[in-house]
């Protein structure tokens, strides 16, 4: 296990677990600006995944 796959498995890690944040704020707390930041840094957590060429799989 690299270096690499140790930081990749932790930032999609970190993406789930700001992704579930936003939605429990969306749905539960009704929060504003906290929230949407959440689902921003989630989705380029994701995107930046995915553009490594590992893909959802890991």
């Amino acid at each position: 296990m690299g270096k690499t796959s140790i930081m990749g498995n932790l930032l999609y890690i970190i993406a789930v677990i700001l992704i579930i944040g936003w939605l429990l704020g969306v749905f539960v707390y009704s929060a504003t600006g906290l929230i949407h930041a959440l689902l921003v840094v989630a989705l380029i957590a994701v995107i930046l995944r995915i553009i490594q060429g590992k893909g959802l799989k890991g």
